[in-house]
């Protein structure tokens, strides 16, 4: 199971979530479907919350901020894989990206390991083109963040 956080902002273009692409070779030439939320596994002694903004932070770098998150709920993929995912107002320039790395074997059987980027782009999206570019499991995330902001404003 992971855990992540979906941040929005009030963008020229309306509501705005961002996205982070994952690095590594298998994901370099997928664009449309691949995209994701900010994200990592859940150890069975950590709370989803406390998971979230860590990988927020670890994916994105440190000039990453966060605000006051909101439960979104958990969705399942097709594989069968858990992401639970939090909501909040969020400011962050994709062109200070700095995502920690991870080793695997490059070319595969070839015994060399290499180094890529566990984010290798991260971007802000509307709402409707976030729904083209993000894993399909994760777009019920995008419904139930349009449910709270309609829900806020009319408050």
């Amino acid at each position: 199971m992971s855990a992540g956080i979906l941040a929005y902002r009030k963008g020229a273009r309306g509501l705005e979530v961002l996205l982070v692409h994952p690095g590594g070779p298998f994901w370099r030439n997928k664009d449309d479907g691949a995209w994701s939320i900010p994200k990592g596994e859940i150890d069975p002694d950590d709370a989803p919350e406390n998971v979230a903004r860590r990988e927020f932070a670890e994916e994105l770098g440190p000039s990453a901020s966060i605000g006051p998150l909101q439960a979104l709920g958990e969705v399942r993929s097709r594989g069968g894989k858990r992401v639970i995912a939090f909501a909040g107002e969020g400011h962050f320039d994709p062109a200070a990206l700095t995502s920690n790395t991870f080793d695997v074997e490059w070319p595969p059987r070839t015994g060399r390991r290499q180094s890529f980027p566990e984010v290798d782009r991260a971007e802000w999206f509307d709402i409707q083109l976030a729904r083209t570019k993000m894993l399909s499991a994760q777009v019920e995330f995008l419904d139930r963040l349009l449910a709270i902001a309609v829900e806020s404003a009319g408050k």
